[in-house]
Formats: C-alpha cells, sequence, structure tokens
C-alpha cells in the first residue's frame, strides 16, 4: 500500500510541475491569442450559421477577436460608412488580428498600416498616434473611406475589389492599371480589367508606358508585385464571404 501512494504521489508531482513550466513559458498576449472567448447571447456574433445549407464557422481567433473588438470596430465603420465585415476580413489578413503585429516593411498594428501613412493619418484625425488597437482601428478604417471614395468602380463589388487593391499596393498604383486599361480599352471601373493591367506596370513594359503616359512614367513608378496584390485581393475577399454569412 505505502508504494501504490508513492508512486501516486510521484505521479502527481510530475503533472504538476508540468503545468507549472507551461504556464510560465507562455507570454500573455499568445496565451490570449489562443482562447476563444463568447458571451451567453451576443446579437451580432452568430458562431455557427447554417444558410442556403452551407455552414459558415468561425475559428476560435476570430471569435475572440470579434467579441474584443467588435463593437468597436462596428462604430468606426458606422462614423465612416463601411461594412464593419469587411473592415474584420482586412484585419483577419493584415494581422490576423494580432495588436502587436509589425510586418517586415514596419507596418504596424491591427490594420497593418505603413510608417509613412500612420503619420499622415495622425494629422488628418488629430491624434498622436495609430499604434494603439483603438487608433489603429480608426486610422485604418478611415483610410479605406478615403480610398473607396477616390475610385471609380463599375458596381458594389467591384468598388469593393479595387478599394482593397488600393489598401494593399497603393491608390496610385491602383489608379496607373486603370490608366493603362483604358488605353488597352478594357473597363478601367472594373477590378479584372484593372488586375489584368497590374503585372503591364512592370518595368519590362516601358515602351507601353512611353503611350500611355506624356513622359512615359506612371504616378508610382515601376511595380513588380502584382502577384501579391492580387491574392491579397482574393484572401480577404473569401473572409468577407464568410463574415458575411457568420456575422450579423
Amino acid at each position: 500500500m505505502k508504494s501504490i501512494s508513492l508512486n501516486k504521489l510521484s505521479g502527481f508531482l510530475v503533472i504538476a510541475g508540468m503545468t507549472f513550466l507551461v504556464i510560465f513559458s507562455t507570454g500573455c498576449f499568445r496565451t490570449e491569442s489562443n482562447l476563444a472567448v463568447k458571451s451567453d447571447n451576443p446579437t451580432w456574433l452568430a458562431g455557427n450559421v447554417s444558410s442556403g445549407g452551407t455552414s459558415a464557422e468561425l475559428d476560435g481567433r476570430t471569435e475572440w477577436s470579434v467579441q474584443r473588438y467588435g463593437p468597436l470596430v462596428q462604430a468606426y465603420s458606422r462614423k465612416y460608412n463601411l461594412d464593419w465585415r469587411l473592415v474584420l476580413a482586412v484585419m483577419r489578413h493584415e494581422s490576423r488580428f494580432m495588436a502587436d503585429a509589425v510586418s517586415h516593411r514596419g507596418a504596424f498594428g491591427l490594420m497593418q498600416i505603413m510608417p509613412a501613412t500612420q503619420a499622415e493619418l495622425a494629422g488628418k484625425l488629430g491624434v498622436d498616434e495609430t499604434e494603439t488597437p483603438t487608433n489603429n482601428i480608426k486610422a485604418g478604417i478611415y483610410h479605406l473611406q478615403q480610398l473607396y471614395r477616390s475610385i471609380e468602380a463599375a458596381d458594389e463589388e467591384n468598388h469593393i475589389r479595387l478599394t482593397l487593391a488600393a489598401y494593399n499596393a497603393g491608390l496610385n498604383r491602383i489608379l496607373d492599371a486603370q490608366d493603362v486599361a483604358s488605353f488597352l480599352g478594357d473597363q478601367p471601373s472594373e477590378w479584372d480589367a484593372v488586375k489584368s493591367a497590374l503585372p503591364l506596370l512592370s518595368k519590362r513594359y516601358q515602351s507601353l508606358h512611353s503611350n500611355v503616359w506624356r513622359f512615359g512614367k506612371s504616378r508610382a513608378g515601376y511595380f513588380s508585385d502584382w502577384r501579391q496584390t492580387t491574392k491579397y485581393v482574393e484572401s480577404v475577399m473569401s473572409y468577407y464571404d464568410l463574415y458575411q454569412v457568420a456575422l450579423k
């Protein structure tokens, strides 16, 4: 009997030791990022929703982020007349809802705003910084709205896709692609035409540029990362499609 008790005690100490090690080897933010917090009856979180025979499921990280940032995103989206679920889709792709995310190019926060853009937006919004989650979300939503207003599109879906492309590549880059599309006889107000024109902004097509622009130079210069931009638009749109079903 004594041997059995000692074995049980030994096993308990091993388990307790492992638990202690896990707790103190995990940072606070990493711990929070693994939580899926749910309120008792949230009116704007559907979670698992069936619509038309399909099921829309939110991953735990998204549910946690909707609980934490949802009301804030909704408030600023209403102010700037955007669909809050589109904003969430941008946040999901840009930072995976990590408030302290930093890209290799220096973009920061939930909305991954570049340093130069941060300074400009802070001035326009009358805030000292755009790095805290509240100001980062506000600045990102405001920036999306300004891009949306600066682009002409054939319809709402094309408008959204062109806006997302501008958020990723820069407004002038998309305006350049629209110029090329127009020169080639395509519809510059349609995403498919602009998507096809983006590769033509690379240096290898500089002879084309001399015909499109008076001085042979586009607004934003040569562009080679068009694949990233097209993938970005499709990725954000896939999240947006999901959130439109799962979040009411």
